[in-house]
């Protein structure tokens, strides 16, 4: 099966047609000076043109901005086109030109599926801590106001390279990856997911790009829009600044770097304040997921300036990242060989170079919503436990809270095979107050793991991390308070991620295996809602039961003994589907 993926800009079309089979691509170009008498359908024609003898299954089209309707990939219909064109004020330089794209092939391509992927969509569920701007709420949700980050697609595509060249998997690192080219940006990829990104509303916010200011004071911007006018003011910013408008010699940093050796100040001066800005969104990003277990160099800066990559990574060393003067002069990677490290076998954190290959990564996803658009309606009925907050120990937590030797008693069991409320319970104290009678669920456990909401951190003054259970690692302090004594707890304390407990024989009529994620709709009652990144847990002693904590359960309005109808929607390499579901009756 081959699918044409398409990249419009406003005077060029980039194209690729891959065969799915093997990943290769059978043809790819890019056509430019559209606008000087060619338009984005002459381009598209002449593509089918070239790609005549290639029968083509689908077209996948890149879309900049989604905003807050698009959260996935979705086959393109009228409706769509019509929300992109709503988001044109969100990104003015790239939705029109990706509209364009879309009218044109839609046009000479009527009888297949046609696909939009957006830029957005790989961050559209960062929590709200990184989402949100500090200004008035009403007038945010007024006018849509967030912060949406961008390059996406690149961003999924080189964590999951990063990850099978570390031979770990993508929900067990903290990734740092920078895209870094005309349009640049970094994200902080915990466990698989973005939980921030440097690009905002629009792509402007961040870093420094090719003509772009990146993050600049909000007054400065009031400023040149008293004296300049705004559209004069959004012409600066978006097009005469960045590298060009630092260096004065356009935005080809191969000119720039060329100009610096030569002693041209104004170069030299671009160059420094592009690497300090990455650099400093890299520590920033550290510091937010506690840690991070790789950094990832991409896009054609990222993959092909090995100055600019030793400006970024030197002074690293306080994170455990060591340069390699040689890797990093030999690093070359490509499509075949796409990852290269540039750090030293002995650095503890190492730092990677990856080809992206947003192309490929878009005919994954039209492949998916392609499959996912044949639904299968799964009738097994689907359990919903409200989870409210608990917490397990380890021996030697248990001695110190209870006494040397003291054992669980059972209070009741619980739904999932062999585990039990016990007797137990204990008090937690953070900084900020304190929540008494958490009872204690067992067995015991290699180590200590305690569960609160959004609203109990809230309380306690904590900021705990969202995670699957049993990855503690990094994760929030807590004081613990027993009967026999108090243990302080350096980490432990997390937001238990949503998921759901199968049995093999559920995921595979489910057609789902082990730490697949889902979406689950909850419908037909007061408040209906879709829960995303729902963890698909697989083992032969689980009993089939979806866990949700009380405050998803209040936003849902659910009570216990909550079930639903599933429908399962397959996904990019099964790495994300969705189970659609509704009350029980």
């Amino acid at each position: 099966m081959n699918f044409l993926v398409v990249n419009c800009g406003s005077s060029s079309l980039k194209y690729q047609i891959i065969d799915m089979a093997s990943g290769d691509a059978l043809m790819s170009g890019k056509i430019e000076r559209l606008g000087e008498g060619r338009t984005h359908r002459d381009a598209v024609r002449e593509v089918l043109e070239k790609a005549a003898s290639v029968e083509i299954a689908g077209v996948g089209h890149r879309v900049v901005h989604g905003g807050d309707s698009f959260h996935d990939a979705v086959l393109i219909d009228d409706d769509v086109v019509a929300a992109i064109e709503r988001c044109i004020p969100l990104a003015p330089l790239h939705n029109p030109a990706n509209l364009a794209g879309i009218t044109a092939a839609r046009a000479q391509l009527p009888g297949v599926p046609h696909v939009a992927v957006f830029d957005t969509a790989f961050h559209v569920r960062m929590p709200r801590r990184s989402r949100t701007y500090a200004i008035d709420a009403e007038v945010a949700a007024r006018h849509g106001i967030r912060r949406y980050g961008f390059h996406g697609t690149s961003h999924a595509y080189v964590s999951d390279r990063a990850a099978a060249f570390l031979g770990r998997p993508l929900d067990e690192l903290r990734l740092i990856t920078c895209h870094l080219g005309n349009g640049a940006s970094v994200c902080a990829v915990e466990y698989g997911h973005s939980t921030d990104t440097s690009m905002g509303m629009t792509p402007l916010e961040g870093l420094v790009m090719g003509t772009r200011a990146g993050d600049v004071d909000a007054g400065v911007v009031l400023l040149l829009a008293r004296e300049l006018g705004i559209d004069a003011a959004e012409q600066l910013l978006n097009k005469q600044s960045g590298l060009a408008g630092l260096s004065g010699l356009g935005n080809d940093l191969r000119d720039i770097e060329a100009a610096a050796d030569d002693g041209n100040d104004h170069a030299r001066l671009a160059i420094s304040v592009f690497a300090h800005r990455v650099r400093k969104y890299i520590g920033a990003y550290a510091a937010t997921m506690g840690g991070v277990d790789a950094v990832v160099l991409t896009g054609g800066i990222g993959e092909n300036s090995r100055t600019l990559r030793r400006r970024i990574l030197q002074r690293l060393e306080f994170l455990g990242i060591v340069l390699d003067e040689d890797r990093n002069a030999d690093a070359k990677p490509t499509l075949a060989e796409p990852v290269a490290a540039v750090t030293t076998e002995t650095s503890r954190v190492p730092a990677l170079v990856v080809a992206t290959n947003e192309e490929l990564q878009i005919a994954r996803h039209v492949q998916a919503t392609i499959d996912g658009a044949r639904q299968v309606e799964a009738k097994r009925p689907i359990p919903i436990a409200i989870s409210a907050r608990h917490l397990h120990l380890d021996r030697k937590t248990m001695d110190a809270l209870f006494g040397a030797g003291s054992e669980l008693t059972e209070y009741k069991p619980i739904s999932q095979p062999g585990q039990f409320a016990a007797e137990q319970k204990v008090n937690l104290i953070g900084p900020r107050s304190r929540i008494d009678g958490v009872r204690v669920l067992g067995p015991l456990r290699p180590a200590v793991q305690v569960e609160v909401s959004r609203t109990d951190e809230f309380r306690l003054g904590v900021d705990a991390p969202i995670r699957d259970s049993g990855k503690v690692k990094g994760s929030a302090p807590i004081t613990l308070e027993g009967p026999k004594g108090t243990v302080h707890m350096e980490e432990g304390l997390i937001c238990a991620r949503r998921h759901i407990h199968m049995t093999p024989d559920d995921a595979k009529h489910f057609g789902l295996k082990d730490k697949d994620e889902v979406e689950v709709a909850v419908t037909g009652g007061p408040r209906d809602l879709v829960f995303g990144d729902v963890l698909v847990r697989v083992k032969d002693s689980y009993r089939l039961e979806m866990h949700i904590d009380t405050d998803e359960a209040n936003a849902a309005e659910l009570s216990r003994g909550a079930a639903g109808d599933l429908v399962y929607e397959p996904a990019p390499s099964g790495v994300q589907g969705a189970l659609r579901g509704k009350r029980a009756k």
